[in-house]
């Protein structure tokens, strides 16, 4: 399966905005490679912006919502998933999720963020889910994690038990975390021996400072491919025979309980 992860600079787009700019940067990326992408991966809260104080509100919506049917176009257009983040309306509750959607426009997976990130402003807005999210696209299974999910050694040890090859992270990284991206994120897939996509924002927004540095982290550790502090798209091959041998060369899933 090929991926990528789309490093969105968007904190002063509208909606349309970043949606054209997706599109524009999967078929560069494309047309430059020559290679299609099976699988993208956007930021954390990507259709409205991440620190937008009450556009959380005024845009947010359904699971089948304006945005969904916007991003559905663009997979069938491309031919490839797309993972994104939005603010998700439910009776009179909002959530901080990330939605799945195939090359037919179809919903395949949605998760809730388990865990408002810490003294932020999450909190005031959204409500903590209980979920977790485990599907397959082309075989691969995929655990959607958000942000600070992946910060905890527990939630990717339990995906992988359950079977999780790739995890995959949209996130909101502001720069004095950097310790997180280029430590945290590359241990997480070595020490379960799956593979791992990071995808952070880059530039500004309403006083924040994104860090970048999205990943895509091996098995085994390696950093397949990384981005630096601007906008961009980086992409690799999952191969799933990597994470069988990454997890018979070290047994960390059998052992873990003894340790």
């Amino acid at each position: 399966m090929h991926i990528g992860v789309y490093q969105s600079a968007g904190g002063a787009l509208t909606i349309e905005q970043r949606l054209s700019s997706l599109t524009n940067i999967i078929e560069t990326t494309i047309d430059s490679t020559n290679q299609p992408l099976d699988l993208v991966v956007c930021p954390e809260l990507f259709a409205c912006g991440y620190n937008a104080g009450d556009e959380l509100v005024r845009h947010a919506q359904a699971q089948n919502g304006p945005i969904t049917e916007q991003i559905a176009v663009i997979t069938k257009k491309l031919k490839c998933h797309i993972i994104f983040g939005y603010s998700e309306r439910e009776d009179n509750k909002l959530f901080n999720s990330a939605m799945c959607v195939s090359p037919t426009g179809t919903i395949i997976a949605n998760h809730r963020k388990r865990l408002n990130s810490p003294s932020s402003f999450e909190g005031d807005y959204f409500t903590e889910s209980k979920s977790r999210t485990l599907f397959s696209i082309n075989g691969i299974k995929i655990s959607l994690m958000i942000c600070y999910e992946v910060e905890f050694p527990e939630s990717v040890r339990k995906a992988a038990i359950d079977g999780a090859q790739l995890v995959v992270v949209p996130t909101a990284l502001v720069k004095q975390w950097g310790v997180v991206a280029d430590c945290v994120v590359p241990a997480r897939a070595f020490e379960n021996g799956v593979w791992l996509a990071y995808a952070n924002h880059a530039g500004h927004e309403n006083g924040l400072d994104y860090l970048g540095h999205s990943k895509i982290v091996a098995p085994d550790g390696k950093i397949e491919a990384a981005a630096g502090t601007d906008e961009t798209l980086i992409y690799a091959t999952i191969d799933t025979d990597r994470v069988s041998a990454a997890q018979a060369r070290l047994p960390y899933l059998k052992n873990y309980l003894n340790a």
